[in-house]
């Protein structure tokens, strides 16, 4: 069955957006704030995605094919199994983005999506250039092993990445609540941008935003701590080849100066910030400095009011 491109039919609807959301910035900035130079990096490295896509799509095809011979059922393409395939393939989404952040490996395939230091529309373009290369695709094999073919497939990846576009957006605020508590919402994937050390590591969702509520990764929008965006260590760089190959060249470099072969190990699989002499912070780390510094702020409240309320006169009884 020959199904359509979702992402090539939304590309005028891609333009028009970015297009209104600029204008929108022209009058209420703090709706939406564009840098050009970040905005012109994020579309070339978008166009970049979509050239090295063909190429991963027959390494990625070819395997998934051979997958396929060992399915478990052979699903046809009914209403039933494209209603089915919508949770499915958002369920493995969530589990390639968890994974994409804890371990470096991927993580070098994932970070330049959130070098830029601006949320706007042009911000989901800025796509990865060695995703293929590093097989962060194996998460959707479970859906060709299920029986599901691979037209079907790439159809519904389509389908979340044309839905995950929107979301990238300052100018649209919290949503109607049942929304909300669903569906991936700009509110919710601005907190995954973040990197106020309270929001690290959270809100992965596709579409979906249950499968975070499920697996206790998700962190609600506070209004009183507005998001700041990019990463622990800002890329004070515009050029392409920079974002789409820096934390690799950083893996090398550790590998290079790595003193055993646990530690070598750590630097490509262990979670992103690791280093072997404790001198780099994990997210892990960066939350729970944060959560042990609102301990002390909190305590220095409470010993601030107790020695006000003792300072105070008594009244007679």
């Amino acid at each position: 069955m020959q199904l359509p491109d979702p992402v090539t039919l939304a590309i005028p609807f891609f333009v028009l957006l970015i297009i209104l959301e600029a204008i929108i910035g022209r009058f209420r900035p703090e709706k939406s704030n564009y840098e050009y130079r970040d905005s012109a990096a994020s579309l070339f490295m978008g166009l970049g995605k979509f050239a090295i896509g063909f190429i991963n799509l027959g390494i990625v095809g070819g395997v998934s094919l051979w997958v396929y011979q060992y399915r478990l059922f052979d699903i046809g393409y009914s209403w039933l199994a494209f209603l089915f395939i919508f949770f499915a393939e958002d369920f493995c989404y969530y589990w390639f983005h968890r994974l994409s952040h804890e371990h470096r490996f991927w993580w070098a395939a994932h970070i330049n999506h959130h070098s830029s230091q601006y949320y706007n529309l042009t911000t989901a373009l800025r796509q990865t250039w060695t995703g293929g290369l590093a097989a962060t695709w194996i998460p959707w094999l479970l859906l060709s092993l299920i029986g599901f073919p691979l037209e079907m497939i790439i159809f519904q990846q389509g389908i979340s990445l044309v839905y995950q576009f929107w979301i990238h957006t300052e100018a649209i605020d919290r949503m109607w609540k049942p929304i909300e508590y669903i569906f991936n919402t700009p509110s919710h994937h601005r907190v995954h941008h973040a990197i106020n050390p309270r929001y690290l590591d959270a809100n992965y969702a596709g579409i979906l935003i249950i499968w975070d509520r499920m697996f206790g990764t998700f962190i609600a929008e506070d209004k009183t701590e507005p998001c700041r965006y990019g990463i622990v260590k800002q890329l004070a760089s515009f050029n392409p080849l920079v974002i789409a190959f820096h934390e690799w060249v950083g893996i090398i470099t550790d590998l290079v100066k790595a003193k055993s072969l646990k530690a070598a190990f750590m630097y490509v699989f262990g979670p992103p910030g690791w280093s072997e002499d404790g001198s780099r912070l994990t997210s892990k780390m960066l939350k729970e400095r944060e959560q042990a510094r609102l301990a002390r702020q909190m305590v220095q409240s409470e010993s601030a009011i107790n020695a006000t309320a003792s300072e105070q006169p008594h009244s007679a009884s």
